[in-house]
């Protein structure tokens, strides 16, 4: 396929026919299946199962946190996580269902006011988790109308940046997430509890952008993500995307020692690429450098692509010193 897919030039070079660009390949960086977990976070998992806790993940941005989710739920064959996204104003009950209550007032002004409550309450992750524990007939009575039909299974409930929340939503949750229920205060405040043979498996990550509450902490199961070392960070590219993790690759060796740079102290950069920024980096590197056995022989490409692992403007100019300094250390880069 023609690279590069957009030239920006002013040539007036328009398409008579629409323009066929590849499939995006980032999926393939989210397939659950390729997920590798340290053995820290594999003996703390098993706890976690084992005692029926939530279990909490700290560690920078980019270290997998959200994927692990996405990956315990598909090697114990559930469906894919139930994803909460913290937000600044999330509040607990957010966490197990939203009502409507505007929608509702705006209803009954219209004369379209639903004939029941039911059908202004959303259930959300945990809830919906919590519900799905339950036979049909047992908790029907909460649902709306058009809630699909389920069977009594059990669920991963990912909640995400916990740390995003305000200070009280996780004192908020230490009965339920303890306890594994929620009470819907517009159904005459119905009680609805998990099957405890099929209680959710919680999984929630922090970016420890600010303390979370003692009292949360000990009802959690709690692991640090570390970030890789470079024998792991090797496994990891090649489940991932196959690249051969032969210790005399070129291309690898080159793109492991630039990443290390970049993420080096001394070097000053802001954000430091992570784990997620190298294999975008490398998936890149692969399609643009397409036919070249070590595409960072090219110092050009090495700078174009360089939006991959960089995300802050004040750190280009440091990245850029640093693909200099490297390109001097090691033999001037080929030129194509």
């Amino acid at each position: 396929m023609e690279l590069p897919f957009y030239r920006g030039d002013a040539s007036g070079n328009h398409r008579q026919v629409a323009a066929s660009l590849p499939i995006p390949q980032r999926s393939r960086l989210l397939n659950p299946e390729s997920y590798i977990a340290d053995e820290g976070l594999r003996d703390a998992c098993n706890v976690a199962l084992l005692l029926g806790q939530p279990l909490l993940l700290t560690g920078e941005p980019g270290t997998g946190k959200t994927q692990f989710a996405y990956n315990l739920a598909w090697e114990l064959g559930f469906e894919p996580p139930l994803k909460f996204e913290t937000k600044s104003d999330s509040s607990a009950r957010d966490l197990f269902y939203t009502y409507d209550a505007l929608k509702r007032f705006q209803d009954i002004q219209s004369g379209l006011t639903s004939s029941t409550i039911l059908n202004y309450i959303s259930y959300q992750a945990l809830g919906l988790a919590i519900l799905r524990t339950r036979q049909w007939g047992e908790v029907q009575q909460y649902l709306p109308t058009d809630f699909e039909s389920f069977q009594p299974q059990r669920s991963v409930v990912l909640i995400d940046e916990v740390d995003k929340a305000p200070r009280d939503f996780p004192n908020d949750l230490l009965n339920e997430l303890e306890q594994l229920y929620f009470k819907v205060s517009e159904l005459e405040n119905a009680k609805i509890e998990a099957d405890p043979a099929l209680q959710p498996l919680v999984v929630i990550t922090s970016n420890s952008e600010k303390d979370l509450p003692d009292a949360f902490l000990r009802r959690c199961i709690y692991y640090n993500v570390p970030f890789p070392m470079k024998e792991r960070l090797t496994h990891i590219i090649a489940s991932h995307l196959g690249t051969n993790t032969d210790v005399n690759n070129a291309f690898l060796r080159t793109a492991l020692d630039i990443f290390d740079r970049l993420r080096a102290p001394e070097n000053g950069l802001r954000k430091k690429p992570a784990t997620a920024e190298l294999l975008g980096w490398i998936l890149t590197l692969q399609r643009f450098g397409e036919g070249k056995s070590n595409p960072l022989e090219d110092q050009s490409l090495v700078l174009k692509t360089l939006s991959s692992l960089i995300k802050t403007a004040e750190d280009i100019p440091k990245a850029r010193g640093v693909i200099e300094r490297w390109s001097q250390e090691n033999q001037p880069l080929q030129q194509d």
